[in-house]
């Protein structure tokens, strides 16, 4: 029996309105011990008055890691966000670096270009038509379960925040990753990301849209399995 990989855990937190079952596609294909937290809005629903800016959500997901024992002093874990949960493991490797390893963003937002609702609608129509639709069915329920008072109200806290203003502020190696056809997360704006982070590098799928977590989890699970080999991130 082939023993699992060293190295800090990954931890994968949903996109926006998903639930666990979208980021444990791809977390199924690694060897290394992995587990999803859930957050309000991205896998469960927020009750109104719940604090959804990207900051609260990632003290709490630090909270969610000591509950869990995910992540303690000593133990640090790389986190994976995806849209718009990329700018709370940003948040929360900023606030706490010795508690973070590294972080893999999968089609982060928000571009600063595009955080008006007619520019965002517009490149999430323009990926749209590279999208899967047996990937429906999951969307479905995931967004059925969340809300989408939820939903809107945590895409409207995210649109707001400056991921790429955060990312200066982190220190432990960073993959920006997105699929070929993501209009939300362009190939100029990864590639920008990745220039800010003092150790980051930016990686495009040879095919995919906005949600490869779903519909490309085998060359997801490709790219960050060759990040988290890397020296840098094999603590």
């Amino acid at each position: 029996m082939t023993a699992a990989p060293r190295g800090p855990r990954l931890v994968a937190v949903p996109g926006l309105g998903l639930s666990a079952a979208v980021p444990q596609h791809t977390l199924d294909r690694l060897p290394r011990p992995s587990a999803v937290v859930e957050l309000p809005c991205f896998g469960r629903p927020a009750p109104r008055g719940t604090a959804l800016d990207p900051g609260s959500l990632a003290r709490l997901l630090l909270a969610r890691l000591d509950e869990r024992g995910l992540a303690r002093d000593g133990d640090a874990a790389v986190l994976l966000g995806h849209s718009a949960s990329c700018q709370i493991v940003v948040a929360a490797a900023a606030v706490a670096p010795q508690r973070v390893a590294g972080l893999v963003l999968v089609g982060p937002t928000t571009d600063p270009r595009a955080r008006g609702w007619p520019a965002l609608a517009a490149r999430w129509l323009r990926t749209a038509a590279h999208e899967r639709p047996g990937q429906v069915p999951q969307l479905v329920r995931d967004y059925a379960h969340t809300g989408p008072g939820s939903m809107l109200r945590g895409m409207a806290a995210a649109r707001r925040h400056r991921i790429d203003r955060a990312l200066g502020a982190v220190r432990c190696p960073v993959l920006v990753v997105r699929g070929r056809h993501d209009r939300i997360a362009p190939r100029d704006w990864t590639e920008a990301l990745a220039a800010v982070a003092p150790r980051g590098r930016a990686q495009t799928l040879p095919a995919g849209g906005h949600m490869v977590p779903i519909t490309h989890p085998a060359a997801l699970a490709s790219a960050v399995g060759a990040f988290l080999g890397s020296p840098s991130v094999s603590i």
